[in-house]
């Protein structure tokens, strides 16, 4: 498939793949007159792509972890392909996603007591 079929079917723009295959990520075949061939797994790769980056992971994690990377929640990684500055990226990574959660917790939990106190001094309101 094309370039335009594939972003078609992922919602990825056009110029995100052109990116991903910047990165590494995607490896689409040129056909004779350049133009982009992409087999249909891309489909999937891409929701894989689009899924890791979501998760907040870099492209430098991702295009290490991405060929281990099979099916949904299954990393295939034989124990010698997990090197010690890859497994000290990681271990950095989850350490920064844990923090944004707890900023996150922090902030939900901010919101909501804004919202309580909102609420509760309508409601005082309301009464008088």
């Amino acid at each position: 498939m094309r370039i335009g079929e594939l972003s078609r079917l992922t919602g990825v723009p056009t110029r995100m793949l052109r990116y991903y295959e910047e990165q590494d990520l995607l490896h689409p075949e040129r056909a004779g007159n350049g133009y982009r061939h992409y087999p249909e797994s891309a489909v999937y790769r891409v929701q894989q792509i689009r899924g890791l980056l979501d998760s907040g992971l870099t492209t430098e994690i991702i295009r290490r972890i991405l060929p281990f990377l099979t099916k949904p929640d299954e990393i295939h990684l034989h124990p010698q392909c997990l090197t010690p500055e890859l497994a000290d990226l990681l271990e950095a990574e989850a350490d920064r996603i844990q923090q944004r959660i707890e900023c996150l917790a922090r902030n939900r939990d901010a919101i909501h007591a804004y919202l309580a106190a909102v609420r509760s001094s309508r409601a005082g309101a309301f009464t008088k």
